[in-house]
């Protein structure tokens, strides 16, 4: 909202300024100068080879200077520009967008709609990320020695205020384990230690917290509040929580190719792009997140498929909307591991946590784990389970430790579309990595059954059991928590559902209706 100060300047100026109203675009352009040299880092290049990827190709390549040159013929002045999707963002009145389009190298203008939002969180208590730890298996990372170290992760969020001051990151600072840091919002804060001390929004404690979700330990007490507690950290801030401003996408896309020309393999973004700003008009609809309609999609997408890069998304805090339900965007791209949030006791879906679109041709989110505080909180949490794997073994790529995440959740291979393939264990990961061939057939089944009813006989300690109701293989139509009796669960068809998902924690039952 403005706030009070600005209202009365504002209002003096509405009519001399309507016919100069800006807007703020991605301008793309035609082509690029094959003859210039990539904007990648040695560790880039190394990472690529690694992972059998092209060490470059013309996504590495700068825009064309005199592209920039002419956009500014037009007083056009780009705020961010992006090699990967060779454009510039820019605030345009009316009247340039016109010019610009005019210009024989523009091939598109895209106004960037919508607005960012972070998920709810509140300063995290001691015993938050105590019951995820647990869910999640930490102990097993924890025994085979597998803390982050030697991993580097890109942190891209909307503030870390008082973050070298906190009980959970102080070994992170103890042993400069930030390597570099950049303000896309304040750029004058990059050289200075404002950066961690300036508050300006309600987000600005956002990226410490999802910090502490990832590496968070407290040694002075003995506990452990995130997996990659030896990690070390590129950190850039690229949102501010409440401007009223049109998109902080090109902001985002700057971070994500930065980060890649320092060789980052593994990134987390606990922002989410969907709707919120003051005109509805400029709100995405949800049919377009569909993994290609934004560019912050786009960009992801290329990192994934491209760049090498393990890009870890939380899925949004929409699911108790009416009006949205879905995940946002990037975590509609295909290649990014999207993370949903389950509640602490029955590990299905905790109501806020967005669902995956039915009309996408891909399984969103991919997994889930608990988080009392949004997904925000979820995604870090599984940020530093890749970390470990990592650590476990370099040599994997960002498509394998999705693969591998997925695998060693507890729903696999019956993923569905509120919580994707569950909550990854670590003891399944790291059997995983031992012998990729693993089945999982020790913990999942399928049975048939006929009619409107099917009764299932289960281990005696079960008490309650969280079931799935689907309309198809993956798209749930309700889920439930069913109490045993004697011993037994009798399911209930329900009209037009095809499958029914038995979720026991440690085993998973397939039930097919013929």
């Amino acid at each position: 909202m403005i706030n009070f100060r600005k209202s009365a300047w504002l209002l003096l100026l509405t009519w001399s300024t309507v016919s100069f109203a800006q807007k703020r675009y991605w301008i793309f352009l035609k082509d690029k100068n094959l003859q210039d040299a990539p904007a990648v880092s040695p560790q880039t290049l190394q990472n690529r080879l690694q992972q059998g990827l092209a060490l470059y190709d013309e996504t590495d390549l700068p825009v064309k200077k005199d592209y920039l040159q002419q956009l500014q013929t037009v007083n056009c002045q780009p705020k961010i520009v992006s090699r990967w999707l060779n454009a510039v963002s820019a605030q345009l009145t009316n009247d340039q967008v016109q010019q610009v389009r005019a210009l024989p190298f523009v091939t598109g203008l895209q106004p960037m709609d919508g607005n960012f939002y972070v998920a709810k969180t509140s300063n995290l208590r001691r015993s938050t990320m105590v019951p995820v730890m647990t869910q999640i298996q930490a102990e097993e990372f924890k025994k085979a020695g597998l803390t982050g170290k030697g991993i580097t992760i890109g942190v891209i969020d909307a503030g870390f205020l008082e973050a070298p001051t906190s009980d959970l990151l102080k070994h992170i600072f103890d042993r400069n384990a930030i390597l570099e840091k950049r303000d896309y919002v304040n750029p004058s804060l990059n050289l200075s230690d404002k950066f961690y001390t300036t508050p300006e929004s309600f987000s600005d404690f956002h990226g410490t917290e999802v910090m502490s979700a990832i590496s968070g330990a407290n040694r002075a007490e003995n506990t452990q509040h995130g997996l990659a507690t030896d990690a070390q950290f590129y950190l850039a801030r690229t949102d501010h929580g409440t401007r009223e401003w049109r998109g902080e996408e090109d902001n985002w896309v700057a971070a994500m190719e930065w980060m890649d020309s320092l060789g980052v393999r593994l990134i987390n973004t606990s922002l989410g792009y969907a709707k919120g700003f003051t005109d509805p008009n400029d709100n995405y609809q949800p049919n377009q997140m569909d993994g290609h309609t934004s560019v912050i999609s786009r960009a992801a997408q290329i990192a994934a498929d491209k760049k090498g890069i393990l890009v870890v998304v939380s899925a949004g805090n929409e699911g108790d909307d009416p009006s949205w339900r879905i995940i946002s965007t990037p975590a509609d791209a295909q290649g990014v591991l999207s993370i949903g949030a389950t509640n602490q006791r029955y590990w299905n879906r905790i109501g806020y946590s967005s669902i995956g679109p039915e009309f996408l041709p891909y399984l969103k989110p991919n997994v889930s784990c608990f988080s009392l505080y949004g997904t925000s909180l979820s995604a870090p949490v599984i940020t530093g389970f890749a970390a470990c794997l990592m650590q476990a073994n370099p040599t994997l790529t960002n498509k394998q430790l999705i693969s591998l995440i997925e695998k060693s959740a507890h729903l696999y291979p019956y993923g569905n579309n509120f919580i994707g393939y569950g909550v990854p264990l670590a003891s399944r990961a790291l059997a995983l990595l031992q012998n990729p061939a693993e089945s999982n057939s020790t913990y999942s089944k399928e049975v048939k059954a006929e009619g409107t009813s099917f009764t299932v006989k289960l281990p005696e300690a079960t008490d309650m059991v969280s079931v799935f109701h689907k309309k198809n293989a993956i798209h749930v139509m309700a889920q439930e928590i069913v109490r045993m009796r004697d011993g037994q669960l009798t399911l209930k068809r329900r009209e037009g559902e095809a499958r029914t998902t038995i979720d026991l924690k440690n085993e998973v039952i397939e039930v097919i209706w013929e």
